[in-house]
């Protein structure tokens, strides 16, 4: 295994500074165009287009990756997302800013396909889950980092946006450098909405209101904090520590997902989530210790319905298609992203900054009861039957469902052959 991680030391690199610098980025856009004085509605409108552009790349990205190869289109996706960040306080021009957040969705997303393409080519069946928990754990780790880096300058100033150009540009050194060969990525299918609907209601819909939640929060938690009259220092600590809540969450739940009825998780996670989302709404910044910490444990337990919902629609399906299943869960998710901002951002500018919680409070109590009358209405997975829980994370592309433990059609490439015969 040390050899295993030792080789892809490089695209751990290049995973740190690409989403270190794409994280912090998306926190100085809400920060900089809240200090513009724009609208929370217009803000929701702009923010949205990374969401939309990254949902056109998880589909099409492969499409540049098969024609070019992955370091080629490493290289044009980093450039294109390190140009934008600089072309960003050039000008204020809204429609320009919607157009730079779409293109860089986009090549985030081609970024990550061929990040996690590589990433996938190494995994074995006997490191697989491994791999999977690393990925994860660096993923989140260089997201909250990525926060904290918003103290470094004025996000009214130029210096900021440079210093994220300069990191998504530094992402392509390391990748650039690596002497592994370029893996195939395949197609992957989608089952269509209907099938994955009659399957399991509840999953698909889990995963569309986590989209909602999270990009809700990603776009409008930095604007959240400005409104509020939080400083740039407790901005960063406000997003970052929501973060990391989100990381150290998904391990207890996921002991208690693997013993119980997941949907009744799923409904519980919803109460106590929507609970500590209108309590951060009710206490602002009267409190602020009590309100970094409900704003904590509402993002912490909002990032677990996702999982759990991808659980409770492997349970309910063949343990073939769940590559499948998870590209259709995931397009779910991107959906309810592209709505988070926009609704977030008009609740703020309807209701003032509390708005955003109370949305999120209304979203929440919606899902427990459709959960609710989903278990009072179809039978339950008995536990001994259910599928093994993993923690899966939506910010991400469906090439690394690939290497989900519970993938019976896993497959190793030659390359990771080679490496577990050596090993």
């Amino acid at each position: 295994m040390t050899r295993v991680v030792t080789s892809l030391s490089a695209l751990l690199f290049s995973i740190i500074l690409l989403v270190s610098g794409n994280a912090f980025l998306m926190t100085l856009l809400g920060l900089r165009l809240s200090l513009e004085k724009v609208e929370p509605a217009l803000i929701g409108w702009i923010l949205v287009c990374y969401s939309i552009g990254f949902v056109v790349g998880t589909l099409y990205a492969n499409r540049v990756i098969e024609r070019v190869g992955h370091i080629r289109s490493f290289a044009v996706f980093s450039a294109l997302t390190a140009a934008a960040a600089l072309i960003y306080p050039l000008s204020s021009w809204p429609p320009l800013w919607a157009v730079l957040r779409a293109v860089s969705g986009v090549s985030i997303a081609g970024l990550l396909v061929v990040i996690e393409s590589w990433f996938s080519s190494r995994a074995t069946n006997d490191n697989r889950g491994t791999l999977f928990a690393i990925y994860q754990i660096v993923f989140y780790l260089a997201a909250a980092s990525g926060q904290l880096l918003v103290n470094v300058g004025d996000p009214a100033t130029f210096e900021p946006f440079t210093l994220a150009a300069v990191l998504l540009t530094l992402a392509l050194i390391p990748l650039s450098l690596t002497r592994m060969e370029a893996p195939v990525i395949e197609q992957v299918e989608r089952l269509s909405f209907v099938a994955m609907f009659r399957e399991s209601s509840t999953g698909i819909v889990g995963a569309m209101i986590s989209g909602v939640l999270i990009s809700a929060f990603y776009a409008m938690g930095p604007v959240y904090g400005n409104l509020i009259g939080l400083t740039l220092h407790q901005v960063s600590i406000f997003m970052a520590s929501a973060i990391l809540a989100a990381m150290l969450f998904a391990w207890p739940l996921g002991r208690i997902c693997d013993k119980s009825d997941r949907r009744w998780v799923l409904f519980w996670i919803s109460v106590l989530s929507g609970i500590c989302s209108l309590a951060a709404a009710l206490v602002g910044p009267g409190s602020l210790p009590l309100l970094f910490l409900l704003v904590g444990c509402f993002l912490g337990l909002a990032s677990t319905i996702y999982p759990v919902a991808v659980a409770i629609t492997n349970d309910r399906m063949d343990s073939t298609k769940i590559v499948s299943a998870s590209a259709s869960l995931l397009l779910s998710y991107g959906i309810g992203s592209c709505i988070g901002p926009i609704v977030g951002s008009a609740l703020v500018g309807s209701i003032g900054p509390a708005g955003l919680f109370i949305g999120n409070a209304g979203v929440l109590a919606l899902l427990a009861l459709l959960t609710l009358y989903r278990i009072r209405h179809t039978p339950q997975v008995p536990v001994a039957a259910q599928e093994d829980f993993v923690n899966t994370f939506p910010e991400t592309t469906p090439v690394i469902a690939e290497m989900d433990p519970r993938n019976d059609e896993f497959v190793e490439s030659p390359e990771a052959e080679d490496i577990r015969e050596a090993s």
